[in-house]
């Protein structure tokens, strides 16, 4: 009968598995075992036991020098089972392509995950040059309208819990000052909804309020347009838009018993 001692090891390589993983999806280039040791700080023999098992298991996949790692196909099947079985998105999709038709922008659906925003589900303005899509990307919540959406909803103390020590910057925009962000977030409470300018991409602004069918608020809507097109006139005829429409979604939510 297995004792403490491998159930703690169990745990461990368990927690190792998922951080492995958590780190391929992070990197925009694939990692080599070095790399991923500089990351992570686990044993080189570990590693190379790891991402041996993951890679035949097709969760992770190799580049053809078979030196350098990237998440793999089965990886996607987890993703994709998550999205299907949301109760909330098909309903999310269904407003977010009422607002993209209002607005003309970019809409964008997001779930608080710690400190981060995940996207799970974007709609891109009639043609936009956009490559990639956001879905299943996550991004640090304090540089984003939907995450300051979302953090407005907890109390300072909870915020302070939530968010790293260190705030990073995206770019030159980027609130990274504690007491600067507490003070931009009084402000989404206080109008209802968020909005920064070229904190996460130089050259755009995005809009954001949050999806009250949850106490805190977990969702956020929010559309993504060009810094230059940010007019007072334009901001305040998204920002009527987008509430509208997370006020409507949050309704149809709670009348269905989603929570």
């Amino acid at each position: 009968m297995p004792g403490p001692a491998t159930d703690v090891a169990t745990v461990k390589s368990a927690e190792r598995t998922v951080r492995i993983l958590e780190a391929l999806a992070s990197s925009e280039d694939k990692l080599t075992v070095t790399e991923l040791q500089e990351r992570l700080g686990y044993p080189r023999s570990s590693l190379h036991a790891l991402v041996r098992t993951l890679r035949e298991l097709k969760w992770v996949e190799a580049d053809e020098t078979g030196s350098a790692f990237g998440v793999g196909p089965h990886a996607l099947l987890s993703g994709t089972a998550y999205l299907d079985r949301d109760p909330a998105l098909p309903y999310a999709h269904a407003v977010m392509e009422d607002l993209r038709e209002e607005t003309g922008y970019t809409v964008h659906f997001a779930r608080l995950d710690d400190a981060y925003v995940l996207y799970l589900a974007s709609r891109e303005a009639r043609g936009s040059a956009r490559a990639v899509s956001r879905v299943g990307r996550r991004l640090p919540a304090h540089l984003t309208a939907l995450g300051q959406a979302l953090l407005a909803d907890l109390t300072t103390e909870e915020v302070d819990g939530v968010l790293p020590a260190r705030l990073e910057a995206f770019t030159p925009n980027t609130v990274t000052e504690r007491a600067a962000l507490h003070e931009e977030l009084a402000r989404v409470r206080d109008r209802g909804w968020a909005l920064e300018r070229e904190q996460g991409t130089p050259g755009v602004a995005c809009l954001s309020a949050p999806v009250h069918y949850r106490i805190p608020a977990s969702d956020a809507i929010s559309c993504s347009m060009p810094v230059d097109a940010a007019t007072e006139e334009e901001t305040e005829r998204v920002a009527r838009a987008v509430v509208a429409h997370a006020t409507a979604l949050a309704a149809t939510l709670r009348r269905h018993g989603i929570r």
